[in-house]
């Protein structure tokens, strides 16, 4: 879904498939709304490989900005370290849920080159004023400016002021021009830059490494429902301006997972109602579980994290595993074709991402070989050996699984239960 039409569109429009994905800020762990956003991703990145594009991944790490300086500072911490070390287990936690990684994983601090040499090209359009040696942009420079989010001034304002916009600083010509250089305050870190010392605002970090690594047009910008406005559309116009002579210029599509609640209230650092990926993993939960919970829901809608929904995976997990095994090992009178499966995954991906579609799609499969059991063979068979968490899927011409199978047509030497473990593999991100 193309959050800037509000309509199904073709997310990729050639054989190289490009996407930018908004990455983290590190100064905490990773929590359940992270790991939903960047599987929601996966998925595309998977349905793309399987479909034969050649995909180019970048996602971004914010490894400087004022919650890790004031984490940092809170803690008595060097702030380098401390991103170091939250970006470490953001790495851990997304391949322990077999995400497949970017192809460039960008930090602000890496990009300052490209974020100077981009935001002069602001300058150079006239784009840009300084406040109290501040570098602001003047959204008046960009006619398009609204065409992402597709919101009234005044709900800009609000989301502004809530979004680590400063909406009422006194000085500026526009309440809802964004910061693209902070001067140097005491205590914190700064770069030299034609524009003073300083260090880099938000939007402008991520249009430069965008367009930087995929070029001034690409095909799908990603992230969660609460970067609509002010970040992405602060992003496409900082590109609209500073590469204006090509048109049209940044994203062809806009794609929001939606936000991850516990107990009504959508999870955030500020409330402190997180869930980490890496403590449910401590606990012995099965990553593939936590897997299985999230692709439960559909990717751009709302959602809360319970415990029951957790139970259900890890229930459902274990039936799929018991299918598998005992379909290969031919103790089930009812084995489906695995084709019928493949392609009806394939299908539900295809309808913008439907991962529950899929699933339902699994579950019956599995029902009915299970159902299907003599009453010699008990339904809670040995589930057949997982593939590693940590082999990455896909490659382009078929979605290849890490056991170097292809999930493609069957053949008379590929039973329906290897063609089966090998969709819900590439496709789903799932270890059977």
């Amino acid at each position: 879904m193309d959050t800037a039409t509000g309509e199904l569109a073709a997310a990729a429009a050639g054989q190289v498939a490009t996407i930018y994905a908004c990455g983290i800020t590190p100064y905490d762990a990773t929590h359940i709304g992270h790991a939903a956003t960047f599987i929601a991703w996966d998925l595309l990145v998977r349905a793309w490989r399987d479909a034969g594009h050649e995909v180019r991944y970048v996602q971004n790490v914010t490894d400087v900005d004022d919650p890790l300086l004031e984490r940092a500072s809170r803690d008595g911490e060097d702030w380098r370290v401390l991103a170091d070390r939250e970006i470490a287990r953001y790495r851990s936690d997304m391949e322990a849920l077999r995400l497949v990684p970017p192809v460039h994983l960008v930090g602000a601090v890496e990009a300052l080159p490209d974020i100077e040499q981009f935001t002069t090209l602001l300058g150079d359009r006239g784009a840009l004023y300084d406040l109290d040696g501040d570098v602001y942009f003047s959204r008046a420079c960009d006619d398009a400016f609204g065409s992402v989010s597709g919101l009234g001034r005044a709900a800009m304002e609000v989301l502004s002021a809530e979004r680590g916009g400063d909406p009422g600083r006194p000085g500026k010509k526009d309440p809802l021009d964004a910061l693209v250089w902070l001067a140097a305050r005491p205590g914190e870190p700064s770069w030299d830059a034609p524009f003073g010392p300083g260090r880099p605002g938000w939007h402008v970090e991520c249009a430069a490494i965008a367009t930087r690594y995929l070029g001034p047009l690409f095909d799908v910008q990603a992230g969660g429902t609460d970067l609509v406005f002010p970040h992405h559309e602060m992003s496409a116009s900082h590109a609209r301006v500073a590469l204006g002579d090509t048109t049209p210029v940044f994203a062809r599509r806009y794609a929001h997972a939606g936000m991850v609640r516990l107990d009504g209230e959508k999870m955030s650092k500020s409330l402190g109602n997180l869930v980490f990926v890496s403590a449910l993993l401590a606990e012995g939960t099965d990553p593939m579980a936590v897997r299985l919970a999230i692709l439960a829901h559909r990717y751009r809608h709302d959602w809360d994290w319970t415990q029951p929904g957790l139970e259900a995976a890890v229930q459902r997990l274990a039936r799929w595993r018991a299918a598998v095994s005992i379909a290969s090992a031919g103790s089930s009178d009812s084995v489906p074709p695995g084709e019928s499966v493949l392609a009806a995954v394939r299908e539900h991906l295809a309808d913008d991402l439907d991962a529950p579609g899929a699933i339902a799609v699994v579950d019956r499969w599995s029902d009915t070989v299970l159902a299907a059991v003599p009453a010699t063979v008990p339904a809670t068979a040995v589930p057949a050996t997982a593939v590693p968490a940590t082999a990455v899927p896909a490659t382009a011409g078929g979605a290849t699984t890490a056991t170097g199978t292809t999930a493609t047509a069957e053949t008379s030497t590929t039973s329906a239960a290897r063609l089966v473990r090998d969709t819900v593999d590439a496709l789903l991100g799932i270890a059977l």
